[in-house]
């Protein structure tokens, strides 16, 4: 496999502060590290990205940045590589809904039923390893008995699955339709820098399509969603993290898999991302702020909008400059 590198000239990484002043990045074992750096929440924010095998030390060019607290920047200046497509995750990248959304609406669900069941928080975090609604309430009844109401049979079962769902899927498009459920910060702007420079933007997500359809069209305008692609649901008959739902974003939208980048929040979209050929952004979420993502090509807390955004469309293209 041949080593290839990002030019320094066409990546900048920096730090606001009283003064701007240029960031040391460290090169070693393919990554680039940012160290000593606090996020805007006061916690250690870095960013990786796949870089020459050989260790060596470099200086990454200063570019002037301002954030209201000491924010971390990472901006690629100068690359006229653009990314063929931007694939976007939904839950917990374009929206954080896990725990006051889908959640909720998962409980209310089973509260009207009178099932007698309710994921806590930390529950609920264990269960988001598994992809697809459907699929999570038929494994964690599986494993913990199932309610007295439902069929004995297995066709049974997966329409008593089918018909909760269903009504959880009603609770939460509500939610959405209503908006209170805002989009995480950087997210339009994002997929608006795509947008004009005409590069494709699709969301890829294991959710119901009528859900993912509803949060693409009421938060992000019918003027982008007309323009935005939806792969989601049933779309595939392998979940995340099997990559088909990317493969099959790549595949329509007639882009080759290494030139698209993938953002995710999940371990488990990550792997699908990268079993795709994809170069993949982490923008971690309320469940998964506390995982390493160690495979992933760059981690940020979120894709932020000016003054204290966190990379841009360009650095995203830097990323696809690099050939395996």
């Amino acid at each position: 496999m041949a080593s290839t590198t990002i030019s320094l000239s066409s990546v900048a990484f920096a730090s606001a502060s009283s003064s701007s002043r240029t960031t040391t990045a460290l090169f070693s074992q393919s990554k680039i590290s940012i160290f000593g750096l606090k996020s805007l929440k006061g916690n250690f924010l870095s960013s990786s990205l796949l870089g020459n095998r050989s260790t060596k030390r470099a200086e990454a060019v200063n570019k002037t940045a301002t954030t209201s607290s000491g924010g971390v920047i990472c901006l690629a200046s100068s690359s006229s590589v653009l990314p063929s497509a931007l694939l976007f995750d939904c839950d917990g990248v374009l929206i954080d809904a896990e725990k006051d959304g889908h959640r909720i609406s998962f409980n209310t669900t089973f509260q009207e039923r009178g099932l007698g069941v309710t994921w806590d928080v930390d529950l609920f975090g264990e269960l988001l390893k598994i992809g697809g609604g459907k699929e999570r309430m038929t494994i964690y009844f599986n494993k913990t008995g199932w309610p007295e109401q439902a069929p004995k049979s297995e066709e049974g079962r997966k329409e008593f699955i089918a018909s909760l769902h269903k009504r959880k899927i009603e609770l939460f498009m509500d939610l959405i339709e209503k908006k209170l459920l805002p989009l995480r910060p950087g997210v339009a702007r994002l997929i608006d820098e795509a947008l004009v420079k005409g590069v494709k933007v699709a969301v890829c997500s294991a959710s119901n399509e009528k859900a993912v359809s509803a949060i693409v069209s009421c938060l992000l305008g019918p003027e982008r969603a007309a323009k935005i692609k939806v792969f989601a649901g049933e779309v595939v008959p392998r979940k995340k993290p099997d990559p088909a739902v990317y493969t099959l974003a790549a595949s329509t939208l007639g882009v080759d898999p290494s030139s698209c980048v993938v953002i995710e929040d999940s371990e488990i979209g990550l792997t699908a991302a990268k079993a795709a050929g994809m170069k993949c952004i982490i923008t971690k979420s309320s469940y998964t702020v506390d995982e390493k993502f160690s495979n992933a090509d760059a981690v940020f807390d979120c894709i932020g909008d000016p003054p204290e955004e966190r990379f841009d469309l360009t650095f995203c293209g830097s990323l696809v400059q690099k050939r395996q």
